[in-house]
C-alpha cells in the first residue's frame, strides 16, 4: 500500500496534523518527515521494533548508527555521557542547524541505535515541523535520511514517495527543503574533535567556534 501524504505548513505546522503523525510513531511505525536539510525517517529510538523497521525500510546495515533529532540542547544533554565543553560550544553556536555531533551515548539510548558502537549522532534541526513533531511525540526521534541506502537523499515528499512509498505508512509533506548539502558531522571525544563529513557548516567555522 502506498504511503499516505500529509501536507502541513512548513512555517506553522498545524498541531492536529502533527498529532496525527505522532500517533504513527507512538504505534511503533516509521514516518517520513522534512528537516532543514533532507527528508528523514522518524521513529521512536527507544522502541527496538521501530528501530529494526528503519533498518529494514532503508536497507541500512545494522552496524551503522541512527542519528537522533532533538528539539533543544537540554534534550540532547540527557542523551550524552561524559558531556564536553566542545559539545556545548558547538551546540550554542550552530544549533538549531545543519550540524550533527557524534558523542558517547548515555545509557538511555539503546545500543542498537548506536550500531553497537555506544556512540550517538545528535542534531537539533532548524525545522519547525521536525521540532513540533518531537514536542508532540514527547521524545527525541530518529533522523536518518529518508532514502534507500545507496540512493540519493530527498528534498521533497514526492522524492521520498518515489523511493519509499511502499515501505512507509505516512510521509509529512512540507514542500521542498531547498537543501543541497547534508549536515556537517563532527565527532567529539573529550577535548578532541574531527570532522567526519563536511556539509552545511564549513569546517573552518567549526574550527573558529572552538578556537574562540
Amino acid at each position: 500500500m502506498a504511503a499516505e501524504i500529509l501536507k502541513v505548513s512548513k512555517e506553522a505546522p498545524e498541531v492536529p496534523l502533527i498529532q496525527y503523525a505522532a500517533g504513527f510513531i507512538a504505534r511503533g511505525q516509521v514516518v517520513g518527515i522534512p528537516t532543514d536539510t533532507f527528508y528523514g525517517l522518524a521513529a521512536d529510538p527507544m522502541n527496538l521494533a521501530a528501530v529494526e523497521a528503519i533498518y529494514r525500510v532503508k536497507g541500512r546495515p545494522e552496524q551503522k548508527p541512527l542519528p537522533v533529532l532533538v528539539r533543544n540542547v537540554e534534550q540532547a544533554v540527557e542523551l550524552v555521557r561524559d558531556l564536553s565543553e566542545n559539545f556545548l560550544r558547538l551546540a550554542k553556536r550552530f544549533w538549531p542547524g545543519a550540524l550533527t555531533m557524534v558523542v558517547e551515548a548515555s545509557h538511555k539510548i539503546p545500543l542498537k541505535v548506536t550500531g553497537n558502537t555506544g556512540r550517538v549522532a545528535l542534531r537539533w534541526a532548524n525545522s519547525r515541523v521536525a521540532c513540533t513533531l518531537i514536542e508532540v511525540a514527547g521524545m527525541p526521534l530518529t533522523g536518518t535520511s529518508a532514502n534507500v541506502s545507496g540512493f540519493a537523499p530527498c528534498t521533497s515528499a514526492e522524492q521520498v514517495a518515489r523511493q519509499m512509498s511502499e515501505r512507509l505508512p505516512l510521509i509529512i509533506d512540507a514542500g521542498d527543503t531547498g537543501a543541497t548539502l547534508p549536515s556537517t558531522i563532527v565527532e567529539i571525544r573529550g577535548d578532541e574533535w574531527r570532522v567526519l563529513r563536511e556539509g552545511g557548516v564549513p569546517e573552518a567555522e567549526i574550527l573558529k567556534a572552538l578556537s574562540e
